[in-house]
């Protein structure tokens, strides 16, 4: 598994460093993207796909790029939200179209039946070990 992770892997964060983002700063833009009014910290953090034991250092590297922005929630004070930007979604906009076509090349040969069964098996194994 980690040698097919290493393969999978490897041409996407290739990919990545022609925007000059990671792959855990990638999978923050896109948790972003996908959640418009903002998300503290720790969800963030929950939502990652690789856990990242500093998700507030990455965050500020984020910030000091102008991808994301971070307020404070109205309601509760003491929240602090992180928002993607324009120029993050720019990035993300400008990477969808090359990472689609990568993902076909490196999966599209097993078409879409044995990548739903791939899938599955996976989720398996990621919940079967307790």
């Amino acid at each position: 598994m980690l040698r097919t992770t290493d393969a999978l892997s490897r041409p996407l964060a290739a990919l990545l460093k022609t925007e000059k983002v990671s792959t855990s700063q990638y999978n923050v833009l896109r948790i972003l993207r996908g959640a418009p009014a903002g998300l503290p910290c720790r969800e963030i953090g929950e939502r990652m796909i690789s856990r990242d034991p500093d998700i507030t250092r990455l965050l500020d590297r984020l910030e000091r790029r102008s991808l994301v922005a971070r307020c404070r929630d109205n309601p509760d004070r003491r929240t602090v939200l992180t928002r993607i930007t324009p120029e993050g979604r720019q990035l993300l906009a400008r990477l969808d179209a090359p990472l689609t076509g990568t993902h076909r090349r490196l999966l599209g040969h097993l078409g879409p039946q044995r990548l739903r069964s791939l899938t599955q098996l996976l989720a398996a194994c990621r919940t079967g070990g307790g």
